[in-house]
C-alpha cells in the first residue's frame, strides 16, 4: 500500500471509489476490448445502483469506455461526448449475488468490428478496481500491471507453454491465478506481468490448439494508463 491507496488518486469527484474506480473500469474495460466502442450495455449491482447516480458513477463509466482518464474535466460531460462519437449506452440493473462487491457493474460491449465482451468489475476503494470476470469466466486481476488471460481447454501443457513463451521473451510473472469450470472443461490463466508482453508472443498463444481465445491488457505498472 502506498500513500494514493489512503488519499486516493488525482480526479475529479466526487468519490474515489464511485467516481475515478467507475472511470477505471470502462477505461481498462475499452483496453481489453482493444478497439472503439460502438454499444454499452451498463448494469449496476448494490451500492452502485442505490447511490451512483448522484455520485456521477454513470457519466464516470461512460467517460472510461470513451478513453478518458480519472482526472479528465470533461467527465461531467461525458454522456454528450459519447451521443457525439456515436457510442450508444443504455443502462439497467442486475443481481450479481451478495458475495459480490458492493460497487460492481457488468458491462456488455460492443467493438466497431462487431467484436464483443462482457465484463463484471468492482471499485474497492480509493479508485482501485478489480476486474472479477470476463465473458462469463472468473478473472480477479486489478488493472494495475500488464495482464494476459488465456481462455483454454483444461488440458496437460497449457500452463507450461504459456510461461515458456514468457520466459523466452524475457516477462517477469507478477502474479498468476489459475481457474477451470471442471475437470476437462474451460479454463482460464490470469497472470500479471512485470514488463509488456510483445505482440508476436500472444499471437502465437493464440494459434496454439487447445486455446480458445487470449485477451491482453497493456496497462503499465503502477497503475498507469
Amino acid at each position: 500500500m502506498n500513500l494514493f491507496d489512503i488519499v486516493g488518486p488525482v480526479m475529479v469527484g466526487p468519490s474515489s471509489s464511485h467516481t475515478a474506480g467507475a472511470v477505471r473500469i470502462g477505461l481498462v474495460s475499452l483496453k481489453l476490448l482493444g478497439e472503439k466502442i460502438t454499444e454499452a450495455e451498463i448494469l449496476f449491482h448494490g451500492s452502485f445502483l442505490a447511490t451512483g447516480k448522484g455520485h456521477g458513477t454513470d457519466r464516470a463509466i461512460v467517460a472510461g469506455l470513451l478513453g478518458m482518464s480519472v482526472d479528465d474535466a470533461r467527465i461531467p460531460e461525458s454522456f454528450a461526448e459519447a451521443e457525439k462519437r456515436g457510442l450508444k449506452i443504455t443502462f439497467g440493473a442486475v443481481d450479481l449475488g451478495e458475495d459480490a462487491h458492493p460497487n460492481s457493474v457488468r458491462l456488455i460491449l460492443t467493438g466497431e468490428s462487431g467484436r464483443k465482451l462482457e465484463v463484471t468489475a468492482s471499485s474497492v476503494g480509493g479508485g482501485r478496481i478489480m476486474i472479477n470476470q470476463l465473458d462469463g469466466l472468473t478473472t480477479n486481476f486489478s488493472g494495475d500491471y500488464p495482464t494476459l488471460i488465456v481462455h483454454n481447454l483444461d488440458q496437460p501443457g497449457h500452463v507450461a507453454e504459456v510461461t515458456s513463451m514468457l520466459h523466452h521473451k524475457s516477462v517477469n510473472i507478477a502474479t498468476m491465478q489459475l481457474y477451470r469450470s471442471h475437470r476437462g472443461g474451460s479454463a482460464v490463466m490470469v497472470l500479471e506481468c512485470d514488463q509488456q508482453v510483445p505482440e508476436e508472443g500472444i499471437r502465437w498463444l493464440g494459434n496454439l490448439e487447445g486455446v480458445e481465445k487470449v485477451t491482453y491488457y497493456s496497462g503499465t505498472a503502477g497503475g498507469q494508463e
